[in-house]
């Protein structure tokens, strides 16, 4: 029988030969969680995102590191004065990556991009339903407002609004719109192949091509020399030999990680280690003030949280302060707008609700539950700027409502496990949030409009028609102070009826080893990894 010191180190022989070997510019950034989907478009989760900003190109993009936007696949664009059709003017010469299956005969041309948003947005299209047909970020944030695409010629395309739509171009930067290739969807009817695999091995125009996805385990990918950005975006250029994500759920495992040199870059790290961090030898903590969202949701359409008695109650009952300074640790500050300071439409006149237990108690007997009641609390299970740690917070929220008499229960799943539940409507209470991808409020506001209940975005079936009337108005208007103006009043119908507990703005942090150079915090959707290069 093995003693336990040599069947630890037998174990940890067996782990180093299982790893692949790495080359000395290969560049490791430890991640924490699988993404849900490879192909963003299925997906709401930055998890995806960070994969498809590798391997994929948008019409448009935003500078890396900044909330600039900038020409991507579409060389420049074009508004009507009417505001109803946006032409965007293609880029030439654009190269398609390949695979062990597919290899491009022709570049990205209209084509491609009418294959994209078609696929979205026509439920007859036979690829609309590929990979569960769900496309969260498209429904929710452009379908009600696009009438349809027309392809004017090989590198022209029209988008046709239903009415002038303000967000369309700064939306198109995020990776849900990440433009696929009509060839390689083709290759797979023509040969009558599974059409799941056009999205399970994702090939793009981008700077990465992915070479191997090991769920829970890793995601490597290499340069493709022929990206498009070489002369346009050098700094997108892949600069290491190989990228591999090292998936990593335990946040002081990334960091142990970084500082064994195992990984150069450990994303979304405990706030409790940034003051360690700062102190390592050989590690950089790099910070920037994020445009967050982080909720309590209930689920309004459930009993008893269809009564906004109950939901202010159990607002009241929690001590945000106490939950942010104890999660947060210094990185957030407490918040009731929806909408980040940073961004238009933040609204300072909405206070904290202040822990308030005896009207709590008096709300819930109102409402006939006096002796309260049991529910299930989602308690997010991946750290995020917007919740470093949900089962910390789940677990303060479990006391201060035990204080009216409320019993709560925390369940927690794998991540993607986790975003699919909750997506389609299993959780009574359960936490979420997000970063915006592009600069612009209407981003997370749309998420909790009537359009929404359907996608999967608005986790707490809420549906105000004031709230989503207020949103739409302020995505029709150009004129920036005015639809600050309807946000803030769409936030004020929010804080009324308590469909959601928000948390904090926060700031985002990323410790790197000093021996990476062009590394920036993007804080707008995926993170890039082109431009980084590891010094010799």
């Amino acid at each position: 029988m093995l003693r336990p010191l040599h069947a630890t180190l037998l174990a940890a022989l067996f782990a180093l030969a299982a790893r692949p070997a790495l080359a000395a510019d290969t560049l490791v950034v430890c991640t924490e969680a699988s993404p849900d989907a490879l192909n963003a478009a299925l997906s709401t989760a930055n998890t995806s995102f960070d994969v498809s900003e590798q391997v994929a190109d948008r019409l448009v993009e935003m500078q890396p590191g900044t909330a600039n936007l900038r020409p991507a696949l579409a060389e420049s664009w074009d508004v009507s004065t009417d505001g109803l059709t946006v032409t965007f003017h293609l880029r030439h010469g654009v190269k398609w990556q390949s695979n062990k299956n597919f290899k491009p005969t022709r570049e990205f041309n209209a084509d491609d991009v009418l294959f994209t948003f078609g696929r979205m947005q026509d439920e007859k299209n036979p690829w609309h339903a590929v990979g569960g047909g769900h496309y969260g970020m498209f429904d929710s944030l452009i379908g009600s407002a696009l009438k349809g695409l027309r392809r004017i010629d090989d590198y022209t395309v029209a988008f046709d609004l239903k009415a002038p739509y303000a967000p369309l171009v700064p939306a198109l930067t995020m990776q849900s719109f990440a433009i696929s290739s009509a060839e390689y969807a083709a290759s797979i009817d023509k040969a009558h192949g599974d059409r799941n695999a056009y999205d399970l091995d994702p090939i793009g125009t981008g700077p990465f091509q992915l070479v191997q996805y090991q769920k829970d385990s890793l995601i490597r990918f290499r340069p493709f020399h022929d990206f498009w950005g070489a002369k346009a975006q050098p700094d997108r250029v892949a600069k290491v030999g190989q990228l591999v994500f090292s998936i990593t759920p335990d946040p002081s495992v990334r960091f142990a990680r970084l500082k064994a040199n195992e990984c150069q870059i450990a994303r979304y790290p405990n706030p409790s280690d940034i003051p360690e961090m700062r102190k390592t030898p050989g590690v950089v903590v790099q910070e920037a003030t994020i445009a967050s969202m982080g909720y309590l949701g209930f689920k309004v359409t459930q009993k008893p949280f269809d009564d906004v008695r109950v939901r202010q109650a159990l607002a009241e009952a929690i001590d945000l302060d106490g939950l942010v300074k104890a999660v947060w640790q210094g990185t957030g500050t407490p918040t009731a707008s929806l909408v980040s300071p940073v961004l238009l439409g933040y609204d300072p006149t909405l206070k904290v609700r202040a822990q308030n237990i005896e009207h709590a108690r008096k709300l819930l007997a109102e409402a006939g539950l006096a002796d309260g009641f049991s529910t299930d609390i989602w308690a997010i299970p991946v750290a995020r700027a917007y919740m470093p740690n949900g089962r910390r917070a789940a677990e303060m929220i479990q006391a201060d409502w035990a204080k009216i008499g409320v019993k709560a229960k925390i369940v927690s799943f794998e991540w993607g496990e986790y975003l699919r539940r909750a997506r389609t409507g299993e959780a009574p209470v359960a936490m979420l949030g997000g970063t915006w991808d592009y600069p612009d409020p209407s981003q997370q506001m749309m998420a909790f409009t009537c359009d929404s209940m359907t996608n999967g975005r608005n986790m707490p079936r809420w549906c105000n028609q004031e709230y989503s009337d207020l949103v739409a108005r302020a995505g029709s208007l150009s004129n920036a102070e005015e639809r600050a103006k309807l946000y803030r009043q769409a936030q004020e119908v929010m804080y009324r009826e308590v469909p959601l507990v928000l948390f904090a703005d926060s700031k985002a942090y990323v410790p790197v080893r000093s021996n990476v150079h062009g590394f920036k915090l993007h804080f707008l959707g995926g993170q890039p990894f082109g431009g980084v290069s590891l010094a010799k």
